[in-house]
C-alpha cells in the first residue's frame, strides 16, 4: 500500500444509478432516489468516521432539469425532506455542509432552506459535505470568469479564477468515484479534478455499501500521483 495516499483527503462522487436501480425492480424512479439518498447519508457518516476531511457528491446537474417534471418535482420535494431529517444527524457528527450551484433553479423557498441549513451547520468543525445541487461544471467556470471581471480582475491565473469557483477554499478532490458503470465526468468539477484520481465502477448507487467504498480506497492507494511531474 502506497501510505501517501492511505486515505484521501477529498472524495468526491458521481452518485449515478439510481434510476436503473428502481426499474431492474419495477419501481417507480422516484424509489430509487429515495434509496440513493439513504446511501448517501450512510456513505457520509462513513467517510467521516473514516477521517475524510472533504466530502463531495453530485445530487443534481444543471442538465437534470430537462428531465421529465415529475421527476424533478420528485427530486426537489426529497431535497426538502432530506433537510428536514438529515440535519440534525449532520450536527451531532459535527458535520459542515456547503451547497455549490445555481439555486435560482428552484423556488425560493428550497433555495432558503437550503441556505438555513448551512447557516445551521456553518459552526460544525468536523468533516466538510459538499452537495453539488443545481450543479453544472461549465455553468460554474462562466460564473467564476463573469464574477472575476465584475471585481476587477484583468489577468488570470489558477489561483484567480479559484477564488470565484463555488469550491473557492476547498481543495481538489483527490479521489473521484463514479458508480453505475460509466466513465465520464458529465460535466462534474472540470476544473477541480485537473489531477484527481479516477475510479469507475459497475455498482449502482443504492448498492454501494462499505464493501464498495474500501475497493475504491485500496485501489486509491495504489496509485503514485505524479500531478504532471
Amino acid at each position: 500500500m502506497n501510505e501517501q495516499n492511505a486515505l484521501p483527503a477529498h472524495i468526491a462522487v458521481i452518485m449515478d444509478g439510481n434510476g436503473r436501480w428502481a426499474s431492474r425492480r419495477l419501481l417507480p424512479r422516484t424509489a430509487g432516489h429515495a434509496a440513493g439518498l439513504k446511501r448517501f447519508a450512510e456513505i457520509t457518516e462513513l467517510c467521516a468516521d473514516m477521517g475524510v476531511k472533504y466530502f463531495t457528491v453530485y445530487a443534481f446537474s444543471t442538465e437534470n432539469i430537462n428531465r421529465s417534471a415529475e421527476e424533478v418535482n420528485g427530486l426537489f420535494s426529497l431535497a426538502s425532506k432530506a433537510i428536514d431529517t438529515y440535519v440534525e444527524k449532520l450536527m451531532r457528527k459535527n458535520i459542515r455542509a456547503k451547497v455549490i450551484g445555481d439555486l435560482s433553479m428552484v423556488d425560493a423557498s428550497l433555495a432558503e432552506r437550503i441556505r438555513r441549513a448551512e447557516e445551521r451547520l456553518s459552526a460544525c468543525t468536523g468533516m466538510t459535505l459538499c452537495i453539488a445541487f443545481c450543479y453544472g461544471g461549465r455553468h460554474e467556470l462562466a460564473r467564476a470568469v463573469n464574477s472575476a471581471l465584475a471585481a476587477g480582475e484583468r489577468e488570470f491565473d489558477d489561483g484567480t479564477l479559484g477564488r470565484y469557483l463555488y469550491t473557492a477554499g476547498i481543495p481538489d478532490p483527490d479521489l473521484l468515484i463514479r458508480t453505475g458503470g460509466e466513465k465520464r465526468l458529465s460535466n462534474f468539477l472540470l476544473y477541480q479534478c485537473a489531477y484527481s484520481e479516477l475510479y469507475f465502477c459497475d455498482t449502482l448507487w443504492p448498492d454501494f455499501d462499505r464493501t464498495a467504498l474500501e475497493a475504491a480506497l485500496e485501489e486509491y492507494s495504489k496509485r503514485k500521483r505524479k500531478f504532471g511531474r
